[in-house]
């Protein structure tokens, strides 16, 4: 490749709406697809799941790698250009030009961009300084580790609490810190989980900072009402507080987006500018799911080809 290649599409992202995207727009005929994923492989979010997937129609899989298997024998039949470890610096969504940080620009006829969303931070003293020394990026991935231990689980929502669920089985303590008074998690996982006798919660509570020396040790936590702090001595912190959209490089491009900086398309997945599409978690802050990734994928390669399409009458008019 070189910074002068132009794609009839490109698609940033390979998670399940970005490789569905790919193979669908293959299948459509559009000529030079390239598919960029910043990671080293494809699959997006299903490389984080560890627990069963039961609830993608006509599959049952241990895991989100199990899926993503099947994803990429999928995708072997198809002729696409793959770029993987690819860092976008820039995408310019009017010219419809993406920049690496290695200076290559490439132009696309058509945009469709996939990137997901990643975890929420609490953006706290510590949060980086012991990444991977202590706090634990998947509960289902490293129950094995934290047995015997203490375990801090910071969230409300059904991730929180069901991580709560998955690590009280292997750790000796285990306390779900939590802003609210009141859980949004399912009602089922709030049972089940004051049912656990090694669980115990502290509600209208915050993390302000996590210490340690080699691994983390000590989580300092205040009351939201009364601004009283206190140390909790802890061996592990999973912060499980809700997720936030890639939209970074996006935000300002005269596209529509939400409050939260999710984008905002229609039911084809087409964006406020013509010519880019957004498909998947990004665009979809109501129903992140793999079933509504797909869908989206397709739906926005088949407006994809549409767009081409009449472009492609415009210029021979």
């Amino acid at each position: 490749m070189s910074s002068t290649d132009v794609y009839d599409v490109l698609i940033a992202g390979a998670g399940p709406a970005g490789m569905t995207a790919a193979m669908w727009c293959v299948e459509l005929g559009m000529g030079k697809v390239l598919l960029l994923e910043e990671k080293n492989e494809l699959g997006g979010q299903l490389n984080e799941i560890n627990n069963r997937v039961d609830n993608y129609p006509g599959i049952r899989a241990a895991n989100g790698k199990e899926i993503r298997g099947l994803f990429l024998r999928s995708l072997e039949p198809y002729s696409l250009d793959i770029l993987l470890n690819t860092h976008i610096d820039t995408i310019d969504l009017l010219t419809k030009q993406v920049q690496l940080n290695d200076g290559e620009v490439l132009t696309g006829r058509a945009l469709i961009i996939a990137t997901g969303v990643r975890r929420r931070r609490l953006g706290i003293e510590g949060e980086h300084e012991f990444a991977g020394r202590g706090i634990l990026r998947s509960g289902a991935g490293e129950k094995e580790t934290v047995r015997s231990k203490r375990v801090t689980i910071v969230g409300g929502g059904d991730a929180a609490l069901e991580n709560a669920l998955i690590l009280s089985e292997f750790a000796r303590e285990v306390t779900v810190i939590h802003r609210r008074r009141d859980f949004s998690a399912r009602i089922e996982f709030v049972e089940l989980t004051r049912k656990r006798r090694n669980v115990k919660f502290e509600f209208e509570t915050v993390v302000e900072r996590i210490l340690g020396n080699d691994a983390v040790e000590q989580v300092v936590l205040k009351n939201v009402n009364s601004l009283e702090s206190h140390v909790s001595e802890t061996d592990y912190i999973l912060i499980r507080i809700g997720v936030e959209p890639n939209s970074d490089l996006l935000i300002g491009q005269k596209v529509e987006s939400d409050e939260r900086g999710y984008l905002v398309v229609d039911s084809a997945c087409r964006t406020s500018i013509p010519g880019v599409f957004v498909a998947g978690d990004l665009a979809n802050p109501v129903s992140p799911t793999i079933a509504t990734a797909v869908g989206m994928g397709a739906a926005a390669a088949k407006a994809a080809k549409q767009f081409l399409h009449s472009v492609q009458n415009i210029e021979h008019f």
